[in-house]
């Protein structure tokens, strides 16, 4: 995987979201967050978390998607439970993703992050292959951005937030990281 200059992945999929927008003025991109998502809850491999960043999603497609349907939401990428890689925002604009939220005593994470999405839950593991994945996109990413610091959803939204969760092998990442 490749950063390019426009913010775009090489070796990702492309699948622009309207849910994004510029980042403010002078905002320097330091933060890594790490989300989980399954649509509906607990399923895995269909189309509705693109759909959801798209702005596409049926209410009446699942139950629960008429809890969320009108949501405007993005992450910048989405790491699929057999490893793509998909990607919503250029990382140079803001997506929106981690809604009300503080990191280090700096508000509104959207400004500073990039936001990844895993394919999973709370309750389950996530597949072997997202982790190596994620470290891959990690490092194409930190060639050209700092992104000293990487936590979790939970970290920046205490209380209204607990993703990716405990199943999230925090360690496994790290050695990944420190083995690129």
């Amino acid at each position: 995987m490749k950063l390019r200059p426009d913010g775009w992945v090489e070796g990702a999929r492309r699948m622009p979201s309207p849910n994004r927008d510029e980042r403010p003025a002078g905002s320097e991109i330091s933060l890594l967050l790490l989300h989980a998502i399954s649509l509906p809850p607990g399923e895995y491999g269909g189309d509705a978390i693109e759909r959801l960043f798209t702005n596409r999603l049926e209410p009446d497609a699942h139950p629960y998607f008429q809890q969320v349907s009108s949501l405007e939401v993005s992450a910048h990428f989405l790491i699929r439970r057999d490893g793509e890689v998909v990607q919503f925002v250029p990382v140079h604009e803001r997506a929106w993703h981690a809604g009300a939220s503080s990191w280090c005593g700096r508000g509104r994470c959207n400004d500073f992050s990039v936001g990844i999405e895993l394919e999973g839950s709370e309750e389950e593991r996530f597949a072997p292959v997202q982790y190596s994945t994620l470290a891959a996109l990690v490092r194409a990413l930190r060639i050209a951005l700092p992104l000293p610091d990487i936590a979790a959803h939970s970290e920046v939204a205490p209380g209204r937030k607990t993703d990716p969760g405990a199943q999230f092998d925090w360690a496994r990442l790290l050695a990944d990281l420190a083995r690129g």
